[in-house]
């Protein structure tokens, strides 16, 4: 590597270039073989099995070739700088691209041996057991009440309102958030802090007896005070549900995940246990974006 000062002269700069090979600043300039993923993408206990994964929109490529297992009850992380298709790719695992008309999705995606993308397959059932955290909190501009119950009431879960009390109660508690509200449900959600909003947006997703929680950069609109009780609430969920994460703060990944896997250009460059990315990493892009040279 060149270490320089930057305020050398540019005769100093001539004499060198020969001698010492430029810093390559741009990480598209490295070649990636297409649809080779270094570390360890699969598990044995694999919820999803996704192989030879490629998303287009349009004539634009945006998910390359990319095959990976996502096991049951562990938390993998998706890191990568803005534009690498991360959140496209997250959102291949419930079908959310679907609202998306120019956009095709082609390869073998399976959740518990069972084709996502097949014909036949009831999408709401699909988004039933396989629930979504967004980046800002959305919550209906109901009650808090009916925020949880609204899952519950359209997948009929609850044939007595008993039944969906408890419901209700069970998903607000394991969201957390169950001793701070339990005296206002009939309270507007949309008047919550944004750490509360959020926490309820993952009470709502959890009431319908989800196997899967995805996450698009859930903590990314928070304080950081918020950001910890909902990291806190992940490490909890994980012993129940297996939860994907995409999210910018590395920081983030290596306090939260089992296993991160590192995008790139719509690519998936590298995948392993979280430690061995941030602590000696395979793939030099994994590297360059995880000691700051990029992103």
């Amino acid at each position: 590597m060149n270490t320089m000062n930057p305020t050398i002269t540019k005769e100093a700069d001539h004499q060198e270039i020969d001698a010492v090979a430029p810093v390559r600043e741009q990480p598209e300039e490295t070649i990636i073989e297409e649809g080779k993923t270094v570390g360890e993408p699969f598990a044995d206990n694999a919820k999803f099995k996704l192989r030879d994964v490629n998303v287009s929109y349009g004539d634009t490529r945006a998910i390359k070739n990319i095959s990976l297992d996502v096991a049951k009850n562990e938390v993998i992380a998706f890191i990568g700088p803005s534009g690498c298709g991360k959140s496209t790719f997250l959102r291949c695992l419930n079908r959310m691209n679907d609202s998306i008309e120019i956009c095709k999705v082609t390869g073998s995606l399976q959740l518990d041996d069972q084709d996502i993308y097949d014909r036949r397959r009831d999408v709401v059932e699909l988004r039933a057991r396989v629930g979504m955290v967004f980046q800002k909190p959305n919550p209906f501009p109901k009650s808090i009440y009916d925020n949880v119950a609204y899952g519950p009431r359209i997948h009929g879960l609850a044939n007595r309102k008993s039944d969906l009390d408890d419901i209700v109660e069970n998903s607000l508690r394991k969201a957390g958030l169950w001793g701070e509200v339990k005296d206002r449900l009939d309270a507007t959600a949309t008047g919550m802090s944004g750490g509360q909003q959020q926490r309820l947006c993952i009470a709502r997703a959890i009431a319908v007896s989800p196997e899967v929680i995805l996450m698009d950069e859930p903590c990314s609109a928070l304080d950081p005070i918020a950001t910890a009780r909902v990291e806190e609430l992940m490490a909890e969920m994980s012993e129940s549900y297996t939860i994907v994460i995409v999210t910018h703060s590395m920081q983030q990944a290596a306090r939260v995940s089992n296993r991160t896997a590192y995008f790139h250009l719509g690519h998936l460059v590298e995948v392993n246990e979280t430690n061995k990315v941030f602590t000696s990493p395979e793939h030099e892009l994994t590297e360059s974006y995880i000691t700051g040279r990029f992103g």
